[in-house]
């Protein structure tokens, strides 16, 4: 019996290849999303302990220059939080751009494994097909020698 050897294999190999990088990537994308929006309900809770401290301050004897650090320290957090928001923002696309990426890998890879598969079942019908054939050449040489031989 005859080998199956895929003609495309080495071009369903490089796939195969792309599909996981695609998935590394994917991963290393939200990764940094998740990094990314960690930073963020970080500076969150920065911003609501200062708004905390906010109101103690107010409570408490009123020192205008802890209060004032305190302003500037929220006003700087929230300039922070919207920076980050953007961050997220960046991360988030990033790993859209990356799911399609490996959306994409994956449907090729999937092609190459049909034809694959397409390719294989031919071959298998046609081992088939020389196996019934040689069947018959078997039997008719018996069947022949059978004829012979009794005459």
């Amino acid at each position: 019996m005859a080998r199956f050897k895929f003609s495309l294999q080495n071009v369903l190999d490089i796939k195969v290849q792309m599909e996981t990088l695609a998935k590394q990537e994917f991963s290393a994308a939200s990764a940094a999303l998740s990094e990314e929006e960690e930073k963020l309900r970080g500076l969150n809770l920065k911003k609501e302990s200062l708004e905390e401290e906010a109101k103690k301050l107010l409570l408490g004897n009123l020192n205008f220059r802890d209060i004032d650090d305190n302003q500037l320290a929220i006003m700087q957090t929230k300039e922070a939080i919207q920076n980050q928001e953007k961050a997220v923002k960046k991360a988030e696309d990033a790993l859209e751009m990356a799911r399609v990426k490996m959306a994409e890998a994956v449907m090729e890879r999937k092609t190459y494994d049909k034809l694959r598969e397409k390719a294989f079942e031919e071959f298998r019908l046609e081992e088939n097909r020389a196996e019934g054939k040689t069947i018959d050449e078997l039997t008719s040489y018996v069947h022949g020698r059978k004829a012979v031989s009794e005459k």
